[in-house]
């Protein structure tokens, strides 16, 4: 199948470079509001304007296919009105810079319209060894939440040590030197173990009085961060419970 992708953003750059590399046949990335000439279309753009290049290519491509986590297929209702089997792909994988991927082992949320739609999705994601999974349009906001969590917060909590790592006279680029073998060796016993036998540090071992001393800390080098800091404090303390 020829696969064209419609979208020049991270994900289109990142998905045209695998599909090439796994031998398909690619047309694009394209811009928004362009259609490729392709037996199957991908759109690999906001979630918000999937409708509108549903739109541009309806009666383009006998598949037609979105990259969202959230969002349901009803999005591509106006390719399915042009004669289409539209199917869901998201990557359950981050992609911050433009190099190609490797997505050997990545799991990928897939849904079709029609068994031919869902076939071709699963086709495209193990072409690229990733490994698929169905996802009903009922459960993809649950699904994407989990991920957002397990990703982009990740990243937010990473930059809350680095604001509070200043106080203790380390530049953000020392810190994140010298935190990251911490952050990785903690994600891999999470994987290995569970959330409650990975759990180490003062709150799991109730020792009280440090955790305060790291509440002053906080509250004197980035106030704004203590009601975060107060809720992780007391989720973590049910997790150790």
């Amino acid at each position: 199948m020829t696969l064209g992708i419609v979208g020049k953003g991270r994900l289109g750059t990142a998905l045209s470079a695998a599909l090439r590399d796994a031998g398909h046949d690619v047309q694009g990335p394209v811009g928004r509001g362009e259609v490729p000439a392709a037996d199957v279309i991908l759109l690999c753009v906001p979630d918000a304007e999937i409708t509108a290049a549903a739109e541009s290519v309806a009666g383009s491509a006998r598949l037609v296919g979105h990259t969202s986590g959230a969002t349901s297929l009803a999005a591509l209702r106006p390719a399915a009105r042009g004669g289409a089997h539209v199917f869901g792909f998201h990557p359950l994988q981050t992609f911050a810079g433009r190099e190609t991927p490797d997505l050997r082992g990545i799991g990928c949320a897939i849904a079709g319209s029609t068994p031919e739609a869902l076939e071709a999705a699963r086709t495209i994601a193990q072409g690229l060894g990733m490994v698929p999974f169905e996802l009903p349009d009922h459960k993809r906001a649950a699904y994407h939440a989990a991920a957002s969590v397990a990703s982009n917060f990740l990243v937010t909590l990473q930059a809350m040590a680095e604001e509070v790592a200043r106080e203790a006279g380390l530049e953000p680029a020392q810190a994140r030197q010298l935190l990251a073998p911490l952050v990785r060796t903690t994600v891999d016993n999470w994987v290995a173990l569970g959330p409650e036998a990975a759990l180490t540090g003062p709150v799991a071992r109730g020792d009280e009085q440090t955790v305060t001393a790291q509440r002053q800390a906080i509250s004197a080098a980035s106030p704004q961060l203590l009601p975060l800091f107060d809720a992780l404090v007391e989720r973590t303390r049910a997790i150790a419970a």
